[in-house]
C-alpha cells in the first residue's frame, strides 16, 4: 500500500490527534485512545443490507471519510496500516475470543496487533467491545496491569497468549482473572482473515450476525447499542463507590438512525434492521 492511497493527517483528524506522530510509546498511547474514542467498534453494515470487505482502501473510505466504525479486522486492520505510515513496526495476529457461550471461536476470529519499540512489544486492540483495554498492554510480562479502576495481565501457556481481566475490579493478582481471548505470535496477513470476516457476516454463531449493534468508548464510561436497546455505563470515583453506574432504555425502531447520527456519529446508507438474537454455541471446542 502505498501512503497516496491514505492521508494520514486526515486520519489523525479523525481520530482527534494533533501534533508531531513520530514513532514513540507516547504517540502510539495517544493514537489508541484517541481511536477507540472516536471510531465505534460496530457491525452495522451487515444489518443494513452492505457486505464488509477488508480491502485497505474501502476501510479507510469508511472509517475515515464516511466516519463510520467497524469490527476488529476493520478497525485494527486500518489502523495497522495507519502505525506503518507513522513509522512504527507492527505485526498482525490471530486471535480466538472467548465469547457469551463461553467457548472460543474459531482461529482468525480476531484480528490484533503487536507494535515492536525499541526492543519491547506491545498489544494493541483498537477494534473490540466492552472488555477492551484503552492504552496499548506490554508483550513483556505476565504481571497485573492497572488501566484506571481495571486491570489486565497477559498469561502464556502452550505457545499460546491469553488476555484476562478482573472485569470491573481490581483485585491484585491473586484477584478473580477472565479469560477475553487468546492469541499467538506468529505474524499474519490481513487477507488471511477473509473467511472469518465472511463467517461474521452469516454465521448464527457470531455476535456479529446475531446482533446489530455499536459502541463507543467515552471519558469515564462507555456509549453501547444493541438490537433496540441504548446503554449508557459510567464509572463512578472511588469516593462514590468505586462501581459502575449502568442506565439503559428502549428504542423504538424509528428512534435509531437519529440515536445513532446523535450518539455515535454514525450515519447509514441504507436502513438498518434492528437485530438481537441468542447466539448459537459454535459444534467445536477450539
Amino acid at each position: 500500500m502505498s501512503s497516496a492511497e491514505m492521508h494520514v493527517e486526515t486520519y489523525l483528524s479523525r481520530i482527534g490527534f494533533a501534533g508531531p506522530a513520530e514513532p514513540s510509546l507516547e504517540v502510539l498511547r495517544s493514537v489508541h485512545t484517541g481511536h477507540l474514542m472516536s471510531v465505534p467498534f460496530e457491525n452495522l453494515t451487515v444489518h443494513s443490507g452492505g457486505r464488509i470487505q477488508l480491502d485497505p482502501p474501502l476501510l479507510y473510505d469508511k472509517i475515515v471519510k464516511q466516519r463510520r466504525g467497524g469490527f476488529c479486522c476493520e478497525n485494527n486492520g486500518l489502523f495497522c496500516w495507519l502505525l506503518a505510515e507513522l513509522g512504527f513496526q507492527v505485526t498482525l495476529l490471530s486471535g480466538q475470543v472467548k465469547g457469551t457461550t463461553g467457548r472460543y471461536g474459531p482461529p482468525f476470529d480476531h484480528l490484533v496487533l503487536m507494535v515492536s519499540l525499541d526492543g519491547h512489544r506491545w498489544l494493541c486492540d483498537v477494534g473490540f467491545g466492552t472488555a477492551g483495554f484503552s492504552v496499548p498492554l506490554s508483550l513483556e510480562t505476565s504481571g497485573p496491569q492497572e488501566q484506571g479502576h481495571r486491570v489486565y495481565r497477559i498469561r502464556r501457556d502452550t505457545g499460546m497468549c491469553f488476555l484476562e481481566w478482573q472485569r470491573e475490579e481490581n483485585k491484585g493478582p491473586d484477584g478473580d482473572w477472565t479469560e477475553i481471548y487468546k492469541f499467538s505470535l506468529e505474524p499474519r496477513r490481513l487477507e488471511d482473515f477473509d473467511e472469518m470476516c465472511r463467517y461474521h457476516q452469516s454465521s448464527p454463531c457470531s455476535l456479529f450476525f446475531c446482533k446489530s449493534l455499536c459502541t463507543v468508548l467515552k471519558p469515564g464510561g462507555r456509549l453501547t447499542y444493541i438490537g433496540r436497546k441504548l446503554s449508557s455505563t459510567t464509572f463512578l470515583s472511588e469516593e462514590a463507590g468505586g462501581v459502575l453506574e449502568t442506565t439503559t432504555r428502549d428504542l423504538e425502531d424509528e428512534e435509531i438512525p437519529g440515536v445513532l447520527a446523535e450518539m455515535f456519529g454514525v450515519v447509514l446508507n441504507s436502513p438498518l434492521i434492528p437485530k438481537d438474537e441468542t447466539i448459537t454455541p459454535p459444534p467445536v471446542m477450539y
